[in-house]
């Protein structure tokens, strides 16, 4: 699927061959199969609204949503295993899925980035990129519903893979459970997951006082790494159980 090779760019920290190129961007969308006229609208939207901004305004906006915080991270197993063991037998397992496809990652990105997935599965058949994506759509989904509550134009190309996903499932089945989540970006959340760190790394005697725990316990878990259960959400005849990749 030559649609998912060109989200995966898009969905990569901008770059100026964007702006450069664009025209022939939009060419390219225009003689895509499988997109309907709806969605390829969703994508001249995004590029036009995308180079509406200077490159650097453009740069700085992609960190400040996905480097900042863990809620919008692209690297998926973040909202799968977050921390825990699991998600480092989860990255060889995917790795050894890319090798067996005769893929071979030679970025600095993880194998569970995003983008890096994409690529892979515009590699494989139609049948296996639109399972891929029914794999991982609860996960698109809540992406979906924090950008759309940030009034992200990236919201976009979430909504476009989880229609392509063959998928029931949509943002706008999440936005409850989002509109309750504080946001994990602001300064006292970042400097409450860094003082959480500091003190796992210490110990316990590392606590400094009970009102620094009290700030803690405000802001480090208000958005944690989660999963969205494909139970909770419309039932599919394409997803498959327990979020696999």
């Amino acid at each position: 699927m030559e649609n998912l090779k060109i989200i995966s760019l898009l969905l990569e920290y901008p770059d100026r061959e964007i702006w450069l190129h664009k025209d022939e961007l939009m060419k390219d969308i225009g003689e895509m199969l499988f997109l309907s006229p709806a969605q390829m609208s969703r994508l001249y939207t995004f590029i036009e609204e995308l180079c509406e901004k200077d490159l650097l305004d453009a740069q700085a906006s992609y960190i400040e949503l996905f480097d900042r915080g863990r809620s919008l991270s692209l690297l998926l197993f973040e909202h799968v295993h977050g921390e825990s063991r699991d998600r480092g037998q989860a990255m060889i397992d995917l790795m050894e899925q890319y090798k067996v496809a005769g893929l071979e990652i030679q970025s600095i990105e993880l194998p569970d980035y995003l983008p890096v997935y994409l690529e892979y599965l515009a590699t494989q058949t139609r049948e296996e990129a639109v399972q891929g994506l029914a794999d991982i759509a609860p996960i698109l989904a809540l992406l979906g519903a924090r950008l759309e509550k940030r009034n992200s134009i990236y919201q976009h190309l979430f909504t476009l893979l989880l229609e392509l996903s063959g998928t029931k499932i949509r943002p706008d089945h999440l936005t409850d459970n989002v509109n309750k989540e504080q946001r994990d970006d602001t300064p006292e959340a970042l400097d409450a997951v860094w003082e959480e760190e500091q003190i796992k790394f210490l110990g316990e005697e590392g606590c400094a006082s009970a009102e620094q725990n009290m700030h803690q316990k405000r802001f480090a878990g208000s958005v944690q790494p989660q999963y969205v259960s494909l139970d909770s959400l419309p039932s599919t005849s394409n997803s498959a159980s327990g979020g696999q990749l």
